[in-house]
């Protein structure tokens, strides 16, 4: 049993839902309201109030939307990051354009989904990403690695300092390729725990705080044999 699911027993994992859509963000509201262990805290219409509310509700995780009036989905990630630090942004889109997916990434979202997704699927990203790790499907996880080599350019980072090992790398990249915790403990065949720990001991060399930060920083400085 993972600590996710231990905890989660216990208390719920307090949800957020911030769309334009008046109708799909009733409809995903109340259909995790009756998922296990999900209690949804809020539900906003734009990113400034919901940027707002997750000030005042401080939910564990929020789902939004990438394209809103007022304040872009983009713009709020930024916005509830810095009021919120804690909180887990799944970013909600129609697309899965590079460019929105660099741009979530680099604003800090843990997570990118598409509107068409079942909700079993919505309910398992908000456990997983309320577990620390990143959520995004190994197709987009391709677009995503494609899109920094692309723009892969000299820039001011700190040293890369402390090499990882080979089993780092390994979990690196097998991180890049879209698996989970459980995925990759499954490859690897060692614990989820075990991967947590390596997953940890990455984020600390590479001096950087979530996993699709380590994925991005990777490919800049060619750690990762992908094609």
């Amino acid at each position: 049993m993972s600590e996710s699911n231990q905890l989660g027993d216990s208390e719920p994992i307090r949800v957020l839902v911030v769309d334009d859509q008046e109708l799909f963000r009733r409809g995903l509201t109340m259909l995790l309201g009756v998922e296990p262990g999900i209690e949804v805290v809020g539900e906003a219409g734009d990113g400034i109030e919901g940027t707002d509310l997750a000030a005042s509700v401080a939910p564990d995780v929020v789902l939004l939307d990438v394209r809103m009036p007022k304040r872009s989905g983009i713009e709020a990630c930024v916005a509830i990051k810095e009021t919120v630090p804690s909180a887990k942004i799944i970013m909600l889109t129609v697309s899965d354009e590079e460019a929105d997916l660099y741009e979530a990434v680099k604003s800090g979202a843990s997570g990118y989904l598409l509107k068409d997704s079942s909700i079993d699927e919505v309910a398992q990203a908000v456990r997983v990403v309320a577990d620390g790790q990143s959520l995004i499907s190994p197709s987009m996880a391709v677009k995503l690695i494609d899109e920094f080599k692309q723009m892969s350019r000299p820039e001011r980072e700190q040293p890369t300092g402390l090499r990882l090992t080979e089993r780092e790398l390994e979990v690196l990249r097998l991180v890049a390729r879209g698996m989970n915790n459980r995925e990759i403990a499954r490859q690897l065949f060692i614990s989820e725990n075990t991967v947590k720990n390596h997953v940890r001991n990455i984020l600390e060399k590479l001096q950087l705080h979530s996993r699709m930060e380590a994925v991005m920083y990777a490919v800049r400085e060619k750690l990762l044999d992908i094609p």
